[in-house]
């Protein structure tokens, strides 16, 4: 008994190291070790990196795109893609201005931005899901049109006549250090968080990302799941359009342009898999504050937007690459 029992507590001790090892070795540990390194990095750059103040308004660098990037790791788990909500927050801007100028208030203006926002993500859905166009394709398309019509509605103009309470949005603080876009973007990823992983939703959007025709014949609405996903992320296209736009002061068609790179990169960095099935939001925000430090480590050291640029292309195409020649690796070897 006595042997049993020591065998018991023996196994119940080392348990829960073997879980400790697990968690180690996944991609979420790696971005937060890594996340760790680059922030004494840039605590040593910069003794200004430090200040509270400084660190608040760096969040500023990344919180639209990662507002945007909870709905489209969705997208992309679904085996689906979107490459124009660059456009639709152009789109959504240019349609707020435009409501600005004739002196209407911050609700209406909300209100346009977020409409407009929401159709153009449905418009995504419905070509997606009824015509079984890819939606590379569509979104491709999609990118010129919206950001097309921007620019036929204010040509090379700007708006700037917004309301005094339209700043709030994109440069008000809903706590000390917290800006309101931030704490936003935490309570939304809390949300998409219990969504993906703790409820029946999450499940069926993993299962049609794994098998979408097996998802079918069990009864899962492939297509209707799809539609509100492109247009879910349509809506949040439109509220960091609120908030780019508030923070900016002003709106021009160029807006947010080349940004639709930079949230997908986010979401693939985070983990989830370009071809569908599998990823975490929690990968994707660990993700969101790796790349803000990287982008705010790369300012401190005076480095060119252009390079910028440069190194987040070269992490995308890390990140896609590095799996794929691994499992060619291990085929080999076996």
């Amino acid at each position: 008994m006595e042997h049993v029992n020591d065998h018991k507590i023996l196994g119940s001790e080392t348990k829960p190291k073997r879980n400790w090892l697990k968690y180690a070795m996944t991609w979420e540990s790696f971005l937060l070790m890594t996340a760790v390194v680059v922030f004494i990095m840039n605590s040593m750059a910069s003794p200004y990196f430090l200040d509270p103040w400084s660190l608040s308004d760096a969040t500023f660098n990344f919180t639209e795109k990662a507002i945007v990037a909870l709905p489209m790791a969705l997208i992309i788990i679904v085996r689906e893609i979107d490459i124009s909500v660059a456009s639709i927050m152009a789109l959504s801007s240019v349609a707020m201005g435009i409501t600005a100028q004739h002196g209407f208030g911050v609700t209406s203006i909300c209100v346009i931005g977020l409409t407009i926002g929401t159709l153009c993500g449905f418009f995504n859905g419905l070509l997606v899901t009824r015509l079984n166009i890819p939606s590379i394709v569509v979104t491709i398309g999609t990118m010129s049109l919206f950001r097309g019509i921007a620019y036929i509605v204010l040509g090379d103009q700007a708006i700037g006549d917004y309301p005094k309470g339209f700043t709030y949005f994109g440069q008000g603080y809903a706590f000390s250090y917290f800006s309101f876009e931030f704490v936003f973007f935490a309570v939304m990823a809390v949300i998409f968080y219990v969504v993906l992983q703790k409820s029946n939703i999450g499940r069926r959007i993993y299962s049609i990302g794994n098998n979408p025709t097996a998802s079918f014949y069990t009864g899962i609405n492939v297509a209707g799941y799809k539609l509100v996903l492109f247009t879910l992320l349509g809506l949040f296209s439109a509220i960091a359009a609120i908030m780019l736009t508030s923070r900016l002061g002003s709106t021009r068609p160029t807006i947010a342009l080349g940004w639709e790179m930079g949230i997908i990169t986010m979401v693939v960095l985070g983990g989830v898999s370009i071809l569908g099935g599998s990823g975490t939001i929690v990968g994707v925000v660990l993700s969101v504050f790796l790349m803000g430090l990287v982008t705010v480590g790369l300012g401190l050291l005076n480095v060119p937007g252009i390079v910028m640029s440069i190194i987040i292309g070269c992490m995308l195409i890390g990140v896609i690459a590095c799996p794929i020649l691994l499992k060619r690796i291990l085929k080999r070897k076996s």
